[in-house]
């Protein structure tokens, strides 16, 4: 049939009705929250580019922790901003590490939170790239040592969840193996399979202190014109072990994210990342759009693409708009 007689606007006029068929539910089960970790005591470090995120003190950080459950957000995602680095990212493999302290600390004061642990070099190298710098270019078979010490001793501290982050090749395999050898079979791995050399990562490099102090991420972070290769590294990190994938950034990158679920059967995260966050609250804060509403259209487009985890600093406004 056709107009007259069908008229799409008739699902539309009642609210009610318009909910009934809503192809995509976006629910505070699908959202995490990043945040920051540093040392000291009551240290809450506004982030100048970030509105309302901050680098916390453990003490303020496992507050934070308490809003972020409160609000019905049941993940957190981890990164840490250590005392010292060195060439290497070492402190990030010890016990006392700023992460491993955060994720023991936390535990210890709230029981229903599920921590995912990022995995990767950059906050923690004197340099700022993902790994071991050899001829002027992170050695890939070097670093997978350092991420695979480092994923231990997160997962003897207690995280639930492993995210390894740097694109190196082969590092879901190494982790994985690692975790198996010490008995850490049941913990899983959402490794960021597709993760792109973006320009909307800025504000994170102030948060997380990690800019590359000389050249780029290109040789390991992918080519941003590319589609078939992001599938290929998902299949690669399927078959080395990871459970979950994820594609970063989310809103430029959609159509990799609606590829990774339509290819593969496994659950898919997205990371709407800190140039998207900030780009929405500084043309809110003109009054250029209206934030919320932007806010929940980007997040509902997110998991119309496919996304089941949503990795966004909006994630506790997105749940108090979601529990009104």
């Amino acid at each position: 049939m056709i107009f007259p007689e069908t008229r799409l606007r008739r699902l539309r006029y009642n609210s009610i009705l318009r909910d009934m068929v809503s192809e995509t539910q976006l629910s505070v089960n699908d959202l995490v929250m990043p945040l920051f970790v540093c040392p000291g005591s009551n240290v809450r470090n506004p982030i100048s580019s970030m509105p309302g995120n901050f680098q916390l003190s453990i003490d303020l950080l496992i507050d934070e922790c308490k809003k972020v459950v409160k609000s019905g957000v049941k993940s957190v995602l981890l990164f840490g901003i250590p005392e010292s680095k060195d060439e290497h990212g070492h402190v990030a493999c010890t016990a006392d590490g700023i992460v491993q302290k955060a994720i023991i600390a936390i535990k210890k004061e709230i029981d229903d939170i599920y921590i995912i642990a990022d995995v990767c070099n950059c906050e923690y190298t004197t340099h700022g790239h993902c790994g071991t710098i050899i001829d002027n270019d992170v050695d890939n078979d070097l670093t997978l040592k350092t991420l695979a010490k480092q994923s231990l001793s997160l997962a003897q501290a207690g995280a639930d969840i492993l995210a390894p982050s740097d694109m190196m090749d082969g590092r879901v395999q190494e982790i994985r193996k690692i975790l198996d050898e010490n008995k850490f079979e049941k913990i899983p791995i959402m490794s960021y399979a597709a993760k792109y050399s973006s320009g909307f990562y800025g504000p994170f490099r102030e948060a997380a202190e990690s800019a590359p102090k000389f050249g780029n991420r290109n040789t390991y972070q992918m080519n941003p014109a590319n589609s078939d290769e992001a599938m290929r590294e998902v299949e690669l990190d399927i078959n080395e072990g990871a459970d979950i994938v994820m594609v970063k950034p989310a809103l430029s990158y959609l159509d990799i994210i609606y590829r990774t679920k339509n290819e593969f059967n496994i659950p898919v995260a997205a990371y709407n990342v800190s140039g998207e966050f900030s780009m929405v609250k500084a043309a809110g804060e003109k009054d250029w759009i209206d934030q919320n509403r932007v806010m929940m259209e980007i997040l509902t487009s997110i998991k119309r693409a496919g996304a089941d985890i949503i990795i966004t600093y909006h994630a506790v406004d997105a749940a108090n708009i979601l529990n009104m």
